[in-house]
């Protein structure tokens, strides 16, 4: 899994990076996070509003920063198949709600 936080480098986009850093751990997942500041690549994925979570090339949301629940439920549902983790909480699903 390749992930990449798209954003300047202003305060929302080091929150997001942070976040999804956070998550990836959280998650035991196998995945690299990359930073992109270049404009020209930003704009490449059409993305007009920072901080951007791209996950396998694919934008999965722009604009701002989602609460760390948000990241790791939308993380989960685009891992590749991995082992359960047992004794872990359910987590909330994007919309908030919790998942059992």
């Amino acid at each position: 899994m390749i992930i990449k936080v798209l954003g300047p480098g202003c305060p929302s986009c080091v929150a997001l990076e942070r976040v999804t850093r956070d998550a990836v751990d959280a998650l035991g997942l196998v995945a690299t996070v990359e930073k992109i500041e270049d404009y020209p690549t930003i704009l490449g994925y059409g993305v007009m509003s920072t901080p951007a979570l791209v996950v396998d090339d694919s934008v999965v949301f722009s604009g701002r920063v989602p609460r760390s629940a948000q990241v790791r439920a939308i993380l989960e549902q685009l891992a590749p198949d991995r082992p359960a983790r047992r004794g872990t909480a359910p987590l909330a699903d994007p919309n908030g709600r919790r998942r059992e």
